[in-house]
């Protein structure tokens, strides 16, 4: 089992398949630094040597990537920076509610819950006396 950055890759995915894996590589990314490494992409994650594993490594300390947790913390620093300023999108944020402009009378159920409440028709419920 091979591990970079901390992420356990899968090991019988293709090598390009499985850096994807890892919280800020792509495909494209992948692609890029296997051709740097040398590595074809074909090859599976457990036929490789510790070599290549230990030159994918160096490859992405020495590219400055940013990845896995500093990728994270730059992405909640910046929504929270949206919100300090007091920007519409920042409290969009805060509500929960999509910020890109997106509809929100009849779509948007994953940001805002699977809550479908249903008007009645209009005249009252019977009590019961």
């Amino acid at each position: 089992m091979a591990r970079i950055s901390g992420v356990t890759i899968p090991n019988d995915k293709r090598i390009v398949i499985s850096l994807t894996y890892v919280c800020g590589i792509g495909l494209k990314t992948s692609q890029k630094i296997l051709k740097q490494a040398g590595i074809d992409e074909n090859t599976r994650t457990k036929d490789l040597t510790d070599d290549q594993v230990n030159s994918i490594r160096d490859f992405l300390e020495k590219g400055n990537y940013r990845l896995e947790g500093d990728l994270r913390r730059d992405k909640i620093s910046n929504i929270k920076r949206l919100k300090e300023v007091q920007s519409y999108r920042g409290s969009r944020h805060a509500k929960h509610l999509p910020m890109r402009g997106q509809r929100t009378k009849t779509n948007s159920r994953t940001v805002r819950g699977n809550v479908r409440n249903t008007s009645g028709s209009g005249r009252r419920a019977l009590t019961k006396t």
